[in-house]
């Protein structure tokens, strides 16, 4: 392996033992050994291409892989080091994007056969400044077809698996991302949440996940550019790395009409750190929103097994939750809505061609009416201030992220949870996309194992903007338990 002293011999064993030492470090750490030389992004990065065709066979997790290209941007970012080039908050890091975000010259299928073929001519924002950063683009990661649902699959690239249990699903849709950052594929990822996308497979693969405030991670080109029903935003290992990324996402730019005007570097923890005194922190826990949504039995235990650790660290937690009446419908309305405004020419040009959920999800669209969308939001409205108000009462609320653990991966859904039926595939994830509607900041921390070994991440929501936050207390969390620091049995 190549280092800054030279060439180095050594034996297919210790290279590897080598490649991994490096693709699970911190990105934080990652980018200060590269500032200061200590490695090259030559390094980083053939590790990093090591390590996917190593594991990713089995996981299906990076579906797309430009390791020519990788190296060559490499060598280019040791150039500039060399020559005395001051680097990008990202300089050197290795990252696969999300095949549903705009990539430029490498195919992005939105996994589609629609796009099968597709390579854009441009990045789009999140891939914009990523790259700005110093960011490579190592490839793209798996999705379920235009994002449509918690489980990651495809006709055109199969499933991504769970690495802690390759009979389970990685979830989705930022699942091949989740899974390519458990595995130590890539240093970060990116990722987009409509209805728990960035949560749900964070929570399934033992990795963070933030769904920002909307207007947080700005978004271009956008069709709907005032839609707050999808946003980007980052996934790391852990809180800090995904604040890392979070700063380079985050801030205003003018071709998002909603984009926040506060810059991205408040968020980046090497500017103000992230740990915070929680002493008297004000925390509501409810394991199903008052009864309004049934979790399983194992993912309840896991959590309620941890709300001793934030009492621990000075808390006061009660059991507690939000009035979220009218969630469901403003989703569903909503969500239709998009579908419809997004795929319907598509559906039109080709109903063979989409799974039946995004059929599904498209005529329901075209159901609509003016008065139900006025309907819709109106409860939005509502609802936002209902919650509004209820964070005058409390500083976080913890739920579960997802109301099942990962589940066997050749279902496309949950069809019940401990035996309550589900009737759609958009049910089982109610604990996610009801705190989507909120335009509250939520984030997922590894908060545990069932008994049989799966992830279980803990939601941290706070009120709307307060994504600083959510990860301070998420770094509290993570720091007093480390579960994210177990890493998937792959031999």
């Amino acid at each position: 392996m190549e280092t800054q002293a030279g060439m180095v011999a050594c034996t297919p064993e210790k290279e590897r033992a080598m490649h991994e030492e490096i693709v699970y470090r911190p990105a934080r750490e990652l980018a200060r050994m590269l500032r200061k030389r200590e490695i090259s992004a030559r390094e980083v990065v053939a590790a990093h291409l090591a390590r996917i065709e190593e594991v990713n066979p089995r996981i299906n997790a990076v579906v797309t892989v430009c390791g020519e290209r990788a190296m060559e941007e490499a060598a280019a970012a040791d150039d500039f080091m060399a020559s005395g080039g001051t680097p990008g908050p990202l300089h050197g890091l290795p990252i696969a994007h999300k095949d549903t975000h705009a990539t430029a010259g490498v195919r992005t299928t939105f996994g589609s056969p629609f796009f099968a073929d597709h390579v854009p001519d441009h990045d789009e924002l999140i891939v914009e400044r990523m790259r700005a950063a110093g960011a490579i683009t190592i490839g793209k990661t798996n999705v379920p077809e235009f994002a449509a649902g918690s489980h990651t699959f495809n006709t055109l690239f199969g499933t991504t698996v769970n690495p802690y249990d390759t009979s389970r699903s990685a979830g989705g849709s930022s699942g091949g991302a989740a899974a390519a950052l458990a595995c130590g594929m890539h240093a970060l990822a990116d990722g987009s949440d409509m209805g728990g996308s960035l949560r749900n497979p964070a929570s399934f693969n033992n990795v963070v996940g933030l769904r920002p405030s909307p207007g947080r991670v700005p978004a271009h080109p956008e069709p709907l550019g005032w839609s707050t029903l999808s946003v980007q935003g980052p996934m790391a290992r852990d809180v800090g790395d995904t604040a890392l990324l979070l700063s380079v996402l985050a801030g205003p730019d003018s071709r998002s009409p909603i984009a926040v005007a506060e810059p991205g570097s408040v968020f980046d923890p090497s500017a103000g750190p992230l740990d915070r005194e929680l002493s008297g922190l004000r925390v509501a826990w409810s394991p199903d929103l008052n009864g309004a949504l049934t979790c399983e039995r194992a993912v309840v235990e896991t959590l309620t097994a941890q709300l001793g650790t934030f009492s621990d660290l000075g808390c006061t937690v009660e059991l507690d939750a939000p009035d979220l009446s009218g969630a469901d419908e403003v989703f569903r309305t909503l969500r239709a809505w998009v579908f419809e405004s997004n795929f319907g020419a598509l559906l039109d040009a080709d109903r063979s061609k989409l799974k039946p959920s995004v059929v599904w999800n498209i005529e329901a669209g075209r159901r609509l009416t003016g008065p139900d969308l006025a309907r819709a939001e109106r409860l939005h409205t509502e609802l936002f201030h209902r919650v509004r108000v209820f964070f005058e009462r409390y500083d976080v609320l913890l739920l579960p992220v997802s109301q099942v653990a990962p589940f066997d991966a050749a279902q496309e859904y949950p069809t019940d949870i401990d035996g309550q039926v589900q009737q759609t595939y958009l049910d089982w994830m109610r604990s996610a996309y009801w705190i989507s509607v909120t335009g509250c900041p939520a984030l997922s921390v590894p908060a545990g194992f069932t008994e049989s070994g799966l992830p279980v991440g803990v939601q941290i929501v706070g009120p709307h903007l307060a994504e600083r936050r959510v990860l301070e207390v998420g770094r509290a969390f993570e720091a007093a338990t480390r579960f994210g620091e177990r890493r998937p049995p792959l031999s």
